[in-house]
């Protein structure tokens, strides 16, 4: 029996980084594929587009798939089908490269998810009806499956109704937060589709109304009262959620982490939901590592909704963080593995592998340069500016900047530098990648947009773009 014939795969890349695309794909022989590797015309792989790829791909008979910089910017979708050829974007550095295909360049699939999440507006008895419907879109665009309306103790709420319809016109699913029973009775008969938090001792407001309640605890660690409850509505064939309540660290956090696992040992298929907010907003830490641990025991525990509070200003991505972590956890259940390698999202401040280069790489670089334009790069020991000229390697931005004599009589170019060097050394101290003209990547803790231009700006940046980013730094 004839084996299948081998896929054969165009690598595009750029000038610079040509030599080095090669090299790589020569060590990581054997591989299960042909390939060809093709320069398309410009210096940096990073500066590629999908408009210009479409412009400059050639001939492609016998190509079965295009492996694209992971840099490239476009809708590749759209190139694949006007060339008639799958587009693949590869990893952003060269030397991932083996690593994108150690796992068959099957990519992460972070579509599923299985935990939903309801979003709280906290202080809605406060805020108008427009302000509500704004901050439930805001949610909604972050990950939110669920908006829910924060009632507040002894504070009237006169438009709660008028909320509700709103929120249900825009489409949005909508739970009402409250231990007020006339709260959620108004909400209940106003069409709210869930209701937090009912008690054992106010289970008849689930007669009333067709809302999923979410039930609680009678008092702090009254579990008897939960399974009490949970087993009545069971008898009553309604639907509902558990929730044990998370305590703050240093007020039974880890007692109630056990409350949850005892819940989900008496009832294996009971739908829970769990609230993030009492450790995320009263725990001064970045809350993207906070939200990848907590919802890591939402996945074990197999818990089908979280309730997210975004309200502190250290939590003002939580929302994000939250719809990121639940993807990648389900990512990693699926594949019975440990949530590690699939998506960088949660990591703001660190990285896995902050520095792709040695500096003896990047001294054998700077020596194939022939022209003015600056390029930078960091390692472990600093970082190294380099161009026809020669290298030079500081960690302090300061020191350098003295030695790079061009930029003594040119404002724009010394203006363009100094955000490059500052960048640069941001990411050393740091530990993340640099790249050369590209905001640094802070992951979910910047939204989409929000991070500025993707490219330097002013006369010059044009000139350390097109010699200095992806090419010298190891992009395709």
């Amino acid at each position: 029996m004839s084996s299948p014939p081998r896929r054969h795969l165009l690598f595009l890349t750029g000038k610079l980084a040509e030599k080095h695309l090669h090299a790589v794909l020569q060590e990581m022989q054997p591989v299960d594929f042909s390939y060809e590797v093709r320069n398309i015309g410009v210096s940096v792989a990073a500066l590629m587009t999908a408009k210009m790829i479409e412009r400059r791909l050639g001939a492609l008979q016998g190509v079965d798939q295009i492996i694209v910089p992971g840099l490239c910017r476009g809708r590749l979708e759209d190139t694949a089908e006007r060339v008639g050829v799958p587009c693949v974007r590869g990893p952003a550095h060269l030397k991932d490269l083996p690593g994108f295909f150690g796992r068959e360049g099957r990519p992460v699939d972070l579509s599923r998810y299985r935990a939903r999440i309801f979003a709280e507006i906290t202080d809605a008895p406060l805020i108008s009806v427009q302000a509500c419907l704004e901050r439930a879109e805001a949610y909604r665009r972050d990950g939110a499956d669920v908006i829910d309306i924060g009632c507040l103790p002894e504070t009237p709420f006169p438009h709660l109704e008028e909320v509700i319809e709103c929120l249900h016109e825009a489409g949005c699913q909508v739970s009402v937060d409250s231990l007020d029973s006339d709260d959620l009775l108004r909400a209940g008969r106003a069409g709210a589709d869930y209701l937090l938090s009912l008690r054992e001792s106010t289970l008849w407001l689930a007669d009333e109304v067709p809302a999923t309640p979410v039930l609680i605890p009678d008092a702090r660690g009254d579990m008897p009262s939960l399974y009490r409850a949970v087993e009545q509505m069971s008898r009553q064939g309604r639907d509902c959620y558990a929730d044990p309540i998370l305590d703050p660290i240093h007020f039974g956090f880890v007692d109630s982490i056990s409350r949850y696992r005892d819940l989900r040992q008496e009832y294996p298929q009971l739908p829970i939901l769990m609230g993030t907010g009492n450790v995320t907003e009263l725990t001064e830490a970045d809350t993207t590592g906070i939200n990848a641990l907590l919802f890591g025991m939402v996945s074990e525990l197999d818990i089908q909704a979280v309730l997210v509070t975004q309200v502190s200003n250290h939590c003002r991505s939580v929302i994000r963080e939250a719809d990121r972590a639940r993807r990648i956890m389900a990512c990693a259940r699926a594949d019975n593995d440990s949530p590690k390698g699939l998506d960088d999202g949660l990591s703001a401040l660190h990285h896995c592998h902050p520095f792709p280069w040695r500096l003896d790489e990047v001294q054998a670089l700077s020596r194939d340069v022939r022209d003015p334009g600056y390029r930078v790069q960091i390692t472990e020991q600093g970082l190294h500016v380099y161009n026809r000229d020669g290298l030079h390697s500081h960690v302090d931005p300061f020191a350098l900047f003295p030695l790079l004599a061009e930029l003594q009589e040119d404002a724009a170019h010394a203006f363009y530098m100094g955000v490059e060097l500052a960048r640069a050394r941001i990411a050393w101290q740091l530990g993340k990648p640099y790249d050369q003209d590209q905001e640094l990547r802070w992951g979910v803790a910047v939204a989409p947009g929000d991070d500025g231009p993707q490219q330097g700006v002013g006369p010059h940046a044009g000139a350390g773009a097109e010699t200095g980013t992806d090419g010298s730094q190891g992009g395709q």
